[in-house]
């Protein structure tokens, strides 16, 4: 069950006459907190009806009358205050519970002995149990036990012995009261665990989210410097081993270490050697406008003649996973290597396919990768199409080059905060 809640409002969002963001909270104890308040409401008639009927065989009518009235003005004041968990304070549960306890204990005032040996029920009759069931909502099973107990103890005074239909009641309401009070500290419990997952959830992805960026634009930076340092010579090569070096340890960090919160949503870098033009903030886009820069002396792009529409965000994305992909063609098929780009517009997708015809991935090759923080594939590829909702397929074999199937659903769009960026 949920409960749709409001962010506070800043400063600067009421200066901009801007709404705060909906955000959908989890309350399993909502539920319960409305059938309390159903529960004493419907009580309440039934003890008022219940004593109207049988008002003349009181001994004293005018002080159970006065009772009546009391508990009734009680419940016009209190009745929301058993709506919400903030509502529903100790203080109330305790007052509460006393207004119950002494209606038990006014019975064998008001009353006729014989009436209470024969069974009579008490003036708040079963109302009384709403005022232990509030304390097992708000306080567990523990708290609940004790206002049970309470209330036994003033049947017991009441009755004046211990007959079979008191004990049944008594044992009713403590065993109700316990289990619920029980239930509602497991569902706590399990509530704070699902709040714990989802936030590690969000964090999961926001991390990879900043691992894609880090490697579309920083590793990639690192290790072209380090390539070209050590075909340059000199103190350029002593460059290009530092820049190795920080290249080994980030992608360390990315892949297995802890990443810092963002500060801010600032746009990443650009990533070397890559012509594609950046997606628009919002809307649709074309995603043959993204995709068509990378076509040059060794890539060859195969468009549609229709325009090929996504979510900005989700082309955007896209885009970024293409240029990914290329970037593992110039780096492991060579120079020499040639690409070829597909777009196909399906009905319910839009499939975008690199191929090339280098010397192909060896077998487990992608695991092996993986595994060593080489997040080209796992993230940057793999990541951004399954935040996509769509998948990325591989078919590589050796001496014949690689073939990656991008497939993204129409409609798609990023999870998370981040925005994807294309290439440039």
């Amino acid at each position: 069950m949920t409960d749709a809640d409001t962010e506070p409002v800043s400063g600067a969002a009421r200066r901009h006459g801007k709404r705060p963001p909906r955000v959908l909270r989890m309350s399993v104890e909502l539920p319960l907190w409305r059938a309390l308040t159903g529960y004493r409401i419907l009580t309440l008639v039934y003890a008022l009806c219940l004593f109207a009927l049988t008002y003349k065989q009181y001994a004293h009518p005018l002080g159970a009358g006065a009772y009546m009235a009391a508990l009734t003005v009680w419940m016009g004041f209190t009745w929301r205050r058993t709506t919400t968990a903030e509502r529903c304070t100790r203080h109330f549960l305790i007052a509460d519970l006393t207004f119950a306890v002494g209606g038990i204990l006014l019975t064998s005032l008001v009353d006729t002995h014989a009436r209470i040996l024969g069974g009579g029920p008490t003036l708040p009759s079963i109302w009384t149990a709403g005022a232990v069931l509030g304390f097992a909502i708000k306080r567990g099973w523990r708290w609940a036990a004790v206002a049970s107990t309470a209330v036994a103890v003033a049947n017991l005074v009441e009755r004046q012995e211990l007959a079979r239909d008191t004990i049944h009641n008594v044992v009713l309401v403590w065993v109700a009261s316990v289990a619920i009070g029980y239930v509602v500290e497991v569902a706590r419990a399990s509530e704070r665990t699902l709040a714990r997952a989802l936030q590690i959830e969000a964090a999961t992805r926001e991390r990879e989210r900043l691992a894609r960026d880090i490697h579309d634009s920083v590793l990639q930076v690192l290790a072209m410097v380090q390539r070209r340092g050590a075909a340059i010579g000199g103190e350029a090569a002593e460059l290009g081993r530092m820049a190795g070096e920080q290249e080994v340890a980030l992608r360390t960090l990315v892949s297995g270490g802890l990443m810092p919160p963002p500060r801010a949503e600032a746009a990443p870098p650009p990533a070397p050697g890559t012509g594609a033009p950046p997606a628009p903030a919002g809307g649709r886009c074309d995603v043959r406008a993204l995709l068509a820069p990378y076509a040059g002396a060794g890539v060859t792009f195969s468009e549609p003649g229709a325009p090929v529409e996504l979510a900005a965000a989700a082309a955007a994305e896209l885009a970024a996973a293409v240029g990914a992909a290329l970037d593992n063609v110039r780096v492991h098929a060579g120079d020499d290597a040639h690409a070829w780009i597909l777009v196909e517009d399906e009905p319910q997708s839009v499939i975008v396919t690199v191929r090339d015809d280098g010397p192909g991935i060896p077998e487990g090759r992608l695991a092996d990768a993986e595994r060593e923080g080489r997040l080209g594939v796992a993230l940057s590829i793999r990541g951004r199409l399954r935040d996509l909702g769509g998948n990325a397929e591989w078919i590589s074999i050796p001496g014949q080059g690689t073939e990656v199937e991008l497939t993204v659903p129409k409609g798609a769009a990023p999870k998370g905060r981040g925005r994807g960026k294309a290439k440039e």
